[in-house]
């Protein structure tokens, strides 16, 4: 049985997959690139392995709050792939997946972030041992840097930050945080969080279920804004 990963929350669409026996990874960077290249990811990966679609078993998915294009993207990919099939799928928190993967060895609490665009991130902080993990304060949210404050101490803070923000996140937070390429999302680590007890949720509606926007989406906004009123759902959409 192949049980597959994928993380479209961030500029990085990053896909793992594993038999058991081994692991395949790829990745691509830059958002606009995701719709494109998700499911070339995917043959990639699996075609490592020496599997096929068929022979998913189970799945793994970074549910934001994210992109949401992004996230829009890997939840049409998981869709098809769950449509009529019995195929267990599970999701995670993506800044739970970016927590994970910057834990200290011996366990500790980590605050990870990601850029919410307009001067925000998203945030959200975990205690994480190598056997568990507990969420630290509210669920992941959009906050200015200044909040952060709210959540120190940490051991560690992590994330996709523009570069103007990292001195206030650095000031608010209380440590410097780890950024850049080592910073970006990876999706072996969703793997590895199948193993760790309440990481994952088992998506028990497949063809009801939504990612974790985090807000609106930056279009809406724009629309709000420019008109001075809610925008209305399309037909058929409560919201």
């Amino acid at each position: 049985m192949i049980t597959l990963a994928f993380d479209t929350a961030t500029d990085r669409c990053t896909v793992a997959a594993t038999d058991g026996a081994g692991v395949a990874h790829r990745f691509v960077d830059g958002a606009r690139r995701h719709a494109g290249a998700l499911l070339g990811l995917l043959d990639e990966t699996l075609l490592e392995l020496g599997a096929k679609p068929g022979d998913i078993g189970r799945l793994i998915v970074a549910d934001g709050p994210g992109s949401f294009t992004g996230l829009r993207v890997a939840a049409a990919v998981a869709k098809a792939l769950a449509w009529r099939r019995q195929l267990e799928w599970r999701v995670v928190p993506s800044l739970l997946a970016r927590a994970a993967a910057h834990a200290p060895p011996g366990g500790g609490k980590v605050l990870a972030l990601s850029d919410a665009l307009r001067g925000e991130l998203f945030a959200g902080c975990w205690y994480v041992t190598p056997t568990s993990v507990e969420r630290a304060g509210p669920a992941p949210r959009a906050m200015p840097p200044a909040s952060l404050a709210s959540w120190t101490p940490v051991d560690v803070v992590v994330g996709s930050i523009p570069p103007p923000l990292i001195a206030a996140v650095a000031s608010a937070a209380g440590r410097e945080p780890i950024t850049g390429e080592a910073a970006l999302p990876d999706a072996r680590t969703l793997l590895a969080l199948l193993n760790i007890a309440a990481a994952t949720t088992l998506v028990v509606n497949p063809a009801g279920w939504e990612p974790d926007y985090g807000r609106p989406a930056e279009a809406q906004v724009v629309w709000e804004r420019a008109h001075g009123r809610e925008l209305p759902p399309a037909p058929g959409i409560a919201r």
